[in-house]
């Protein structure tokens, strides 16, 4: 099974650790995140969706101009731009890309942040005109005369476009989202179906439910997010982690938050939550302190140990059919650094010998 591990990128310098600093927009810090996970042996970057933040198009676009190797994933929310036109921005990049371009659509879990944008639609209404968006998209990317289309969301008249992707027949679709509602547009329209990072047992359910809802002959790959912590030690890696929440508790009272954020609307937000009050640790090192404290927003679990230990808990889910890893640092770009000396070139390495028959997950060590 291959093996895919994705980073993520900003336009400026930001944790849940820090306050942000400097302009919105850092063209230089954009330059030198995308080639840190470029020099660290990532295969993407994902560059996500914020109702705050720069846009994601020209985020990617300028991180495409530095770095020539590594690919690109793209969050976009459906709703605010028009398939129609949507489809010809996508197609435009993964020109300008030269062919490295995914998209993740996220429908969007909370109506109080669709709000920000303008958007009133309900949860379930928002995955049908995801459904409809991407049934759209396609449609023009491989169209061979002039469209019209009459929906619940989008209608409009002898939609053409002269730019198709370079990828064919289309980019490759990452999709998030925890609800039936999720799934029931995934099935569809998912080659990538993205999950946080919870246990396996409720990874393997999850992973199970998905394929359920996948029309005979269809296939998804698996993907898994997760925000490593490592230490020399075990012993190390934990002080590391409770330092961690520390800095972000400090840094939520600065802004005025009294105790842990609630868990949000998002159906994967309350997931995490529910995990932190089954334990604040699952499965040996799955850290459920930072999901509990942000009250579930995001990737925000934590494996940790040593960069052995977190590569044979990876490994496990990959076992079970995860073959892509969202990997996100607390400290971006020294994280970033870290992984790429220390997790990434081992957890390869135990990849190849997991295929080979060649490594036991509960050994300490690889089988010669």
């Amino acid at each position: 099974m291959a093996l895919h591990i994705t980073g993520m990128i900003w336009a400026r310098p930001t944790s849940d650790l820090e306050v942000p600093s400097g302009e919105a927009f850092q063209p230089d810090f954009i330059a030198a995140i995308t080639r840190a996970h470029e020099e660290a042996g990532f295969d993407r970057v994902l560059a996500g969706y914020w109702t705050n933040a720069a846009d994601g198009f020209l985020v990617l676009a300028h991180a495409a101009s530095v770095a020539h190797r590594i690919h690109f994933l793209l969050a976009h929310r459906p709703g605010f731009v028009a398939p129609t036109v949507a489809a010809r921005k996508l197609a435009t990049l993964d020109h300008l890309t030269g062919g490295r371009l995914a998209l993740h659509v996220i429908s969007g879990g909370e109506d109080l942040d669709q709000r920000k944008d303008g958007d009133a639609a309900g949860h379930t209404e928002r995955y049908r005109r995801t459904d409809e968006f991407l049934h759209i998209v396609r449609r023009i990317w491989n169209a061979e005369a002039p469209l019209d289309h009459t929906g619940e969301f989008y209608h409009f008249q002898q939609a053409w476009s002269d730019i198709r992707p370079l990828q064919k027949p289309s980019l490759p679709i990452f999709f998030g989202g925890a609800s039936d509602a999720a799934l029931q547009v995934a099935g569809r329209h998912a080659d990538v179906y993205a999950l946080f990072g919870e246990p396996l047992r409720d990874t393997a359910t999850m992973l199970d439910r998905v394929r359920a809802s996948l029309p005979e002959g269809r296939e998804v790959a698996f993907s898994w997010s997760n925000r490593p912590i490592l230490g020399a030690t075990e012993a190390e890696a934990w002080d590391h982690a409770r330092h961690i929440r520390e800095r972000a508790r400090a840094k939520l009272e600065a802004a005025g938050h009294e105790g842990l954020i609630p868990a949000g609307q998002a159906v994967n937000s309350q997931r995490l939550v529910g995990l932190a009050q089954r334990g604040e640790v699952l499965d040996e090192r799955l850290w459920t302190g930072m999901a509990e404290l942000l009250g579930g927003r995001g990737n925000s679990t934590a494996l940790v140990g040593t960069a052995e230990q977190v590569a044979r808990a990876m490994l496990r889910y990959r076992e079970i059919g995860v073959s892509h890893f969202i990997l996100r640092g607390w400290d971006p770009l020294p994280d970033v650094a870290a992984y790429g000396r220390e997790l990434i070139p081992l957890l390869r390495e135990m990849a190849e010998a997991q295929d080979r028959g060649r490594v036991s997950l509960g050994a300490r060590t690889i089988a010669a």
